[in-house]
């Protein structure tokens, strides 16, 4: 489950999102021959027609954009000349930003439809080398500015009518001018962008091409090839020798490269610490955290109040270790269902029809607007061959969203549906009210909007529930959801802190110091019930987000903030109703601590986050109340 962002700003993935994922496709291929892509009613595909009609129609597009790469040529050097200059430029920008939006989005739309189709292929590969062309010609934009004197700027802005919808953007890039170095100092910082990049691309090298996670005996003497796919399953199953196998398997393959996988974070940190030093910040965290002005008590904030209401995780890990019956609770113990398994199986119209109703409380002209998304060529529902796997939402900033599903009829599915068209309506409605300077969301703010939606019809799913068992299975799901999205991210974030003020304080590191810096975080977190045996302890050096310093705290604050916005909702207060529509109109137009503070989440105090806690401590109590009337 995720949401898939424009070409320079990646693609975001909520990480148990990636595994439910292709646990979903794995599952896909056991029941049978998957269809082809024409084998599937149209009605069941999304319409990428609807951005271009033909290939003739993105090859005129193609051709414009090209033929405009040297438009910015008269522009470079004098952005400070005049305000129409700086305006024109602007304006310039955006519009080829508009066209090459919308020629990446349907090319890699249509690959992922079937990705074999060498058309295709052949069109990504031309407008990602188009996409880097445009980049260059317009890399002189922000520099330019920033050399603007702020006198001069405000000038400008007096004269030129025209530049007060770029206020806030030009309003930001003085806000970071004290952090900007000289012209010939950030040349040199930009051609070593290939240095600071290497141990993110040394990871991925390692995690993606040298590992081979081994190979282990199920109980009936088959040899499992394992993958990441395979290992998720193998954790589910009821086998614990298996599982302990495969543990212990995975373990010793990240073994042979501890020492590499260590020395490749080391210098990561190294990396943060230097950009953050070079740019005159304090300290990595903060260095981080100012690219959206967000102040790093939301940080600590977070940390400190998740450390001070722990019980209601030890409880949770308490109750699996009695409910499983084992006397000592290992780490491969932790994703196993000790409850009943749900054989409920959900067709696409069910679901449909579960989720509209679930949703009432986000009020009619929301639900229009999902039920339009449904029978309106947004939505690519069932898997083919070849189609991309997961799940995410996807768009322009002239089009109207796009939602990749693989529909296999799991509880899972219900959700993800409800999650990507949270990511949808956001985008749908921002497009609608911003300007193209402001379509984009923040990390902070992008998965408010998806997650709203899973807790309010979660909420609605229970009260519906018509047996224990029934109800057990969504409280399960449920509790693990926060358990996944929420607790486990905010621990990362606490390693991240200790190993970041660790460098930044001059400090040295090695294997052995992050095993046990991440050892006791885990410990902490999970509580006295569990073990962790030999090896299970080197998590904090094989998870790619911590080369992308300071990321994952935006999963937690995004998911307290969801939490309390569905609660206001659920709870009919029509001011919140009215202040989240307008939170899902907003793009970057603010910085994201506000915009969430205009939607009645204030994340630098502690009560949105306490608010989830409370709420996983009642789940759990729930959990705990059914599972002793058996």
């Amino acid at each position: 489950m995720g949401l898939k962002l424009s070409p320079g700003q990646g693609i975001l993935w909520i990480i148990a999102g990636l595994v439910a994922a292709a646990t979903l496709t794995l599952a896909a291929t056991e029941i049978g021959s998957i269809p082809q892509r024409e084998e599937i009613d149209d009605q069941y595909k999304w319409r990428v027609e609807d951005i271009y009609e033909t290939i003739d129609e993105w090859e005129a597009d193609f051709a414009v954009l090209q033929s405009n790469l040297n438009a910015f040529e008269p522009y470079v050097g004098h952005l400070g000349d005049s305000p129409e200059m700086l305006l024109n430029c602007l304006k310039l920008s955006d519009s080829l930003g508009i066209i090459e939006g919308n020629l990446w989005v349907y090319a890699y739309l249509k690959l992922d439809e079937d990705n074999r189709q060498s058309q295709y292929q052949e069109l990504t590969g031309r407008i990602s080398a188009l996409y880097a062309q445009l980049s260059q010609a317009s890399s002189f934009i922000e520099p330019e500015i920033l050399s603007i004197d702020k006198e001069r700027l405000e000038l400008f802005r007096a004269d030129e009518p025209g530049l007060k919808e770029y206020e806030f953007y030009l309003n930001d890039q003085m806000r970071r001018k004290n952090h900007i170095l000289s012209a010939e100092e950030e040349r040199i910082l930009a051609l070593a962008g290939p240095v600071t990049g290497a141990p993110r691309q040394v990871f991925n090298m390692i995690e993606n091409a040298d590992l081979k996670l081994g190979r282990v005996r199920d109980a009936e003497g088959n040899d499992i090839d394992l993958t990441w796919g395979r290992y998720s399953n193998i954790m589910r199953d009821t086998d614990r020798e298996l599982r302990s196998r495969a543990n212990d398997t995975v373990q010793a393959s990240y073994t042979r490269y501890i020492n590499a996988l260590s020395s490749t974070l080391g210098a990561s940190l190294q990396k943060d610490h230097f950009l953050a030093t070079a740019r005159g910040y304090n300290s990595s965290l903060e260095y981080s955290l100012d690219q959206n002005n967000i102040p790093t008590s939301v940080f600590h904030n977070l940390i400190e109040t998740v450390n001070a209401n722990l019980e209601p995780l030890h409880r949770w890990t308490a109750l699996r270790k009695k409910v499983l019956g084992y006397d000592t609770l290992f780490t491969y113990d932790l994703s196993v269902p000790f409850l009943p398994a749900s054989e409920k199986e959900y067709s696409w119209e069910t679901a449909r029809d579960a989720i509209l109703a679930g949703l009432k409380p986000m009020g009619k002209p929301y639900l229009k607007d999902f039920e339009k998304g449904l029978h309106s060529g947004w939505i690519d529902v069932f898997e083919n061959e070849g189609k991309g796997s997961g799940a995410y939402s996807w768009g322009t900033y002239t089009s109207h969203p796009y939602v990749l599903l693989n529909w296999s009829g799991k509880l899972e599915d219900v959700f993800t549906l409800a999650h990507e068209m949270g990511h949808a309506l956001n985008s749908y409605y921002t497009n609608q009210n911003e300007p193209y300077a402001y379509h984009g969301h923040s990390l902070f703010t992008a998965e408010v909007a998806s997650t709203c939606n899973e807790a309010v019809l979660m909420k609605y799913m229970l009260s519906q529930a018509q047996t224990r068992e029934e109800k057990i299975v969504l409280l399960n799901y449920y509790i693990g959801q926060i358990k996944g999205t929420f607790f486990t991210q905010v621990m990362f974030s606490e390693f991240e802190e200790k190993i970041h003020e660790h460098v930044d304080n001059g400090g040295a590191v090695s294997v052995d110091w992050f095993r046990k810096t991440y050892r006791e975080i885990f410990q902490k977190y999970n509580g006295p019930d569990l073990v962790i045996g030999p090896d299970n302890e080197m998590g904090g050096m094989k998870i790619s987000h911590f080369y992308r310093q300071f990321y994952v705290y935006q999963y937690a604050t995004c998911y307290a903030a969801a939490q309390m916005l569905s609660q206001k909702i659920l709870e009919g207060d029509k001011a919140a109703l009215d202040a989240y529509m307008q939170f899902l109109a907003t793009g970057s137009s603010k910085y994201p601590v506000d915009i969430l503070k205009d939607a009645g989440v204030d994340m630098t105090s502690p009560e949105p986050v306490e608010t989830t806690i409370k709420l996983f401590g009642e789940l759990v109590a729930e959990m705990e109340r059914l599972l002793d009337e058996s």
